[in-house]
């Protein structure tokens, strides 16, 4: 059995989607979860619904790309339940455009939300991580994990994704260093690189409207004709959905991951080989 009981989790874009997902399904396994995104509102319905069930978590709203933030967020965890075991760097989103409309603006904040930000909340996690590693060593070494969110848009390029898809790459390369880094230190560090997962970012754009990311409205999804050639291609013949994908996070998040690190799993129903 996987359990997660006695361990805190910080999720990010934990108000929506895979980050939802994955938040109820750490708490579910017995983790306290510190639940991060931009919007309060939806967040407070997470927390909400893990307390229902009888889990621990505490939200923790604000802009992931306010350099101040991530501090907060690793302060937030050991405030609120003197830990810090499990990293889950999930949030993003895709701002879409071939390359010669693409502005220096959209390619920097693919590469802030999806590179930079789980750099910063690792760089804040540090000196605790280190600190406890070295007092556990003695008599109770415990092993942690970190799962960065990446994309096989970052494995394989993406026409239309230059910022997203380089965001994407860059935190492959991040992990492997952060494994190298941080294995002295017992953290197990990986990667989930997903396809094509049910969530707003890949539903018909002509169904929904744009999200508000700080003072920016970003229109995201795919268009219809498109989102039905790539789902035709997925050998199991189906998007995958939200749960799915926290699985795999639940994975290498648990015991069942602890001699697994550096490594990228892919989770696309066969999308990508």
């Amino acid at each position: 059995m996987i359990e997660l009981k006695g361990r805190t989790a910080i999720v990010t874009g934990a108000a929506r989607g895979i980050g939802r997902a994955t938040a109820i399904r750490l708490a579910g396994y017995g983790a306290s979860v510190v639940a991060a995104d931009i919007d309060a509102d939806a967040l407070a319905s997470v927390i909400a619904e893990i307390v229902e069930q009888g889990g621990r978590a505490h939200a923790t709203a604000g802009n992931l790309t306010d350099p101040d933030f991530p501090d907060q967020l690793v302060r937030s965890a050991l405030d609120q339940f003197q830990g810090l075991d499990i990293i889950v760097n999930n949030a993003g989103y895709t701002w879409d455009s071939v390359i010669q409309k693409t502005s220096d603006e959209q390619f920097h904040a693919m590469l802030e939300i999806h590179t930079v930000v789980p750099f910063r909340i690792m760089r804040a996690a540090s000196e605790w991580i280190r600190a406890s590693a070295k007092r556990e060593a003695v008599e109770n070494p415990k092993l942690r994990k970190v799962v960065n969110v990446t994309s096989i848009s970052g494995i394989d390029g993406n026409p239309g994704q230059a910022g997203y898809s380089a965001g994407k790459a860059a935190i492959i390369g991040l992990t492997r260093t952060m494994a190298k880094e941080w294995g002295r230190y017992n953290v197990n560090v990986n990667a989930v690189a997903f396809g094509l997962i049910d969530t707003r970012l890949t539903r018909a754009m002509e169904d929904q409207a744009a999200i508000t990311v700080g003072e920016r409205q970003v229109k995201v999804g795919m268009k219809s004709d498109v989102r039905e050639q790539v789902a035709r291609q997925i050998p199991l013949g189906r998007v995958g959905t939200v749960d799915e994908a926290a699985g795999c996070i639940l994975f290498l998040s648990s015991p069942l991951s602890d001699y697994v690190t550096g490594e990228v799993l892919i989770c696309s129903g066969g999308l990508h080989f």
